[in-house]
């Protein structure tokens, strides 16, 4: 996650501002002084963060704060509601213009993952809004640009429109042509870049919009390369005025000052995150729950989302039934790891729980080395003693252990941590969810389809 390094350093601090009861107007800047350097190591703007220190101090030393029964927790919102201002406040979506198709103008420079953005960004708007995007090879100048659009629009499913190494400005109105024929009610134009912001690039951007008037203009920005993004954001705002920024790589070790910065300096909310390599890793950006990340509170909304969007209905609903049958056997539990592991990477969505941090989960490898060890075990097992784990005596878990390239202690393991469930999963069966668990989810808890008003939709947990 990008911001590792600056969450820890928050953390320290806001621990020194719990150990005391009462809180002094010099405790107060001693914590903000730590802030402030954690968010300048962060590659914060520097007058961003003395702008931030400044709103968050103000607020911090009042009466309300200092003689709260709890100032450090206060302080701890009053920074959390002030960096959620300053990355937006909140959620801005995608224009769609009432007159299709809507036009969405990608740019950026060179190496920030434009074209494969672009392609994720269209997946996501078909996926989510049920459209018919429409690719625009616009990119003329870099070797292999067009090719690469076609092969990642292929892998999506979603058309590519190209017509080879001609003017851009011409594909550009092409293209939109053609998705007004074809039913496309969305296109996306993949445009040109360069390694640095010159007047060439300008120019060219400012033609094509110019021609098009295209309804939303994203700039496509590399959250590794921190201030020097924020100041290539100001330069595309100032040329060409953008709408707003899909900030990539955000799941690298970048120190991710400019997701804090890019706001500020430019006026332009951030809409999007890409967070990974796949193409499906690509998400809207929630400027609430990225502060929630930052200050290590977890992102238990989105971890909720991810399980909604890649539950099976169907199998839940026959999982309930079981459920309140007690009859949850190994064939269960395989189906849901393998509903587990659709929702992404095991240290993605442990990142987002309350309290854990990347570091915690450093070298934890949960796919390769403890799903393929279960689902290895529990597929050599014979179909009957998968619904009847007590009649796996010593032998058989010896030939279980033979099939699977595991040793015996693998499989009683495994057979421990499914009684373990089933203990759990009775808790759940009856529609009821602990108070706690009730309380950190919200009004996402009271109920997920299939679970009868308890856990994540699909998982018996």
């Amino acid at each position: 996650m990008a911001f590792e390094g600056l969450t820890e350093k928050l953390s320290a601090a806001f621990k020194k501002l719990r150990g005391k009861g009462r809180l002094s107007e010099a405790d107060v800047k001693e914590a903000m002084r730590e802030i402030r350097l954690a968010l300048l190591e962060a590659d914060v703007s520097y007058k961003v963060v003395k702008q931030f220190i400044a709103q968050v101090t103000e607020k911090a030393v009042g009466s309300d704060v200092l003689e709260a029964l709890s100032p450090a927790q206060m302080i701890v919102k009053i920074v959390n509601q002030e960096l959620t201002e300053l990355m937006g406040g909140s959620t801005t979506k995608l224009t769609i213009s009432p007159k299709p198709p809507t036009v969405v103008m990608m740019v950026g420079l060179q190496g920030a993952g434009k074209t494969t953005n672009c392609a994720k960004l269209a997946g996501l708007m078909k996926r989510k809004e049920g459209k018919r995007p429409l690719l625009a090879a616009c990119d003329i100048y870099r070797p292999a640009a067009i090719h690469q659009l076609e092969v990642v629009g292929q892998q999506l499913d979603i058309p590519v429109f190209q017509m080879g190494q001609t003017n851009p400005v011409e594909i550009a109105k092409a293209a939109i042509e053609h998705a007004k024929k074809h039913g496309n009610d969305i296109v996306f134009l993949d445009t040109a870049g360069r390694l640095h912001v010159d007047e060439e690039l300008m120019n060219e951007l400012r033609t094509i919009k110019a021609t098009v008037e295209p309804t939303e203009i994203l700039l496509v920005v590399d959250a590794m390369i921190g201030q020097d993004a924020v100041n290539a954001a100001k330069a595309f705002d100032d040329a060409l005025d953008i709408d707003g920024v899909l900030l990539t790589k955000l799941d690298g070790d970048a120190r991710g000052g400019a997701a804090l910065s890019i706001r500020a300096v430019t006026g332009k909310p951030i809409k999007f995150a890409g967070v990974g390599e796949k193409l499906d890793q690509i998400e809207v950006f929630h400027p609430d729950r990225m502060a929630s990340r930052i200050l290590g509170m977890g992102d238990v909304l989105s971890l909720i989302e991810k399980a909604e969007q890649n539950f099976d209905q169907q199998k839940a609903l026959e999982l309930q039934e079981k459920l309140r049958k007690n009859k949850f056997t190994l064939t269960d539990f395989y189906e849901q790891l393998v509903q587990l592991k659709g929702m992404g990477s095991m240290t993605e969505l442990l990142g987002m729980l309350p309290g854990v941090k990347a570091s915690d989960l450093e070298g934890v490898s949960m796919e390769t080395d403890v799903f393929k060890k279960m689902e290895a075990i529990i597929q050599s097992m014979t179909p009957m003693e998968r619904e009847n784990p007590d009649m796996l005596n010593s032998s058989r878990k010896k030939r279980i252990a033979a099939g699977s390239g595991t040793q015996v202690v693998d499989v009683n393991r495994l057979l421990k941590q499914f009684d373990m469930l089933q203990t759990l999963t009775k808790q759940f069966s009856g529609g009821k969810m602990p108070r706690n668990m009730r309380k950190l989810m919200g009004k996402k808890a009271k109920g997920f389809p299939g679970m009868g008003g308890g856990g994540f939709p699909g998982l018996p947990f």
